[in-house]
């Protein structure tokens, strides 16, 4: 069941941030730069902040911290594992952005590394993770996205308790406008679904296909469609074939093309599952003792309102056209 906060968090996006970040490559290029303004003796003055430095009108005592998006597989392990751990709450709970930066790349390097030793306090990282998630700073929530998905790759099934407000987040971030943002978290998403468990998965992803924003249900969807075929032909049928029909037929006529391009992806997924394992019609008295196999178009009739079955087979007659006519 998903938090209150959780379901706060649903509710809105966040507002547009103002700032102007780099662009989306793995390390920023140009120095962030941020304008503040303060008021002194009554006067306007206005300083700005350059990669996490502030620097006065004079322009002196200029400290450069540059942040880094670092991928996966080119971070380096921790040069000192008891101190770091030591280290690594706190960290997550400054208020210092680029120190945040750095703890967060710190929680990547654990999970890659020394996954073990941060099984005691992973509730605690995982609550400040989300925290950072919802940082206005660009830079801190990218780097707490990709932190996110190298979370999810270490400890897979063992996150789903704490998974619904780091589920939230991204779905939230993936659906902003702000693209380097947005192609993080899609990333992350798409790591969610490959180290989850679908069964355990499409449990917390279907309350966000009804979700009132179109962007989240588009993203739900597209999760929910990544994970069914990881379930295979077997698992679909334990999960249950005509309520996975249900859940796709109902994202078929929503508003958003990335909402009804996954709805088909799935529905032609599940059509395969059935061909190779058909439901049995309910047992009738007739003379032959041969079980009644039902084709696809009755089973999407008898599970399915009549105009959600007419959208299901329109969507799949050609995929079973050009299998009869290739006997």
């Amino acid at each position: 069941m998903m938090s209150e906060t959780a379901l706060r968090d649903l509710n809105l996006l966040p507002k547009s941030e103002r700032t102007n970040e780099a662009s989306s490559k793995d390390i920023l290029a140009k120095p962030y730069v941020e304008p503040t303004d303060k008021n002194v003796g009554g006067k306007q003055m206005k300083n700005i902040v350059v990669n996490g430095a502030e620097v006065g009108n004079s322009g002196t005592d200029v400290v450069v911290a540059e942040v880094e998006y670092i991928e996966s597989d080119k971070l380096n392990d921790l040069e000192d594992v008891d101190k770091s751990l030591k280290g690594l709450l706190d960290g997550l709970g400054s208020k210092d952005w680029v120190l945040l930066c750095e703890t967060l790349n710190n929680v990547r390097r654990f999970s890659i590394y020394h996954k073990e030793a941060m099984n005691d306090i992973l509730d605690n990282v995982i609550s400040l993770v989300v925290k950072a998630l919802k940082n206005p700073r660009s830079a801190v929530c990218k780097t707490a996205i990709m932190t996110c998905a190298d979370i999810f790759k270490a400890f897979g099934d063992n996150i789903i308790d704490s998974l619904d407000p780091l589920l939230v987040q991204l779905l939230l971030k993936s659906s902003q406008d702000k693209r380097f943002v947005c192609e993080a978290a899609e990333k992350a998403l798409i790591d969610l679904t490959v180290w989850v468990s679908p069964v355990l998965l499409l449990l917390k992803l279907q309350p966000y296909l009804k979700n009132r924003n179109p962007r989240i249900r588009a993203k739900a969807s597209m999760c929910v469609s990544r994970s069914v075929p990881r379930l295979g032909t077997e698992g679909i049928k334990d999960y249950g074939i005509d309520k996975l029909t249900q859940i796709a037929s109902s994202q078929l006529s929503d508003q958003l093309p990335e909402s009804r391009e996954a709805a088909r992806s799935l529905l032609l997924e599940l059509q395969t599952a059935y061909a190779k394992s058909p439901v049995l019609a309910p047992k009738q008295d007739t003379p032959s003792n041969q079980p009644q196999i039902l084709s696809w178009k009755q089973f999407c009739e008898s599970n399915l309102p009549k105009l959600s079955a007419q959208a299901v087979l329109r969507v799949t007659s050609i995929t079973e056209e050009a299998s009869v006519s290739g006997l």
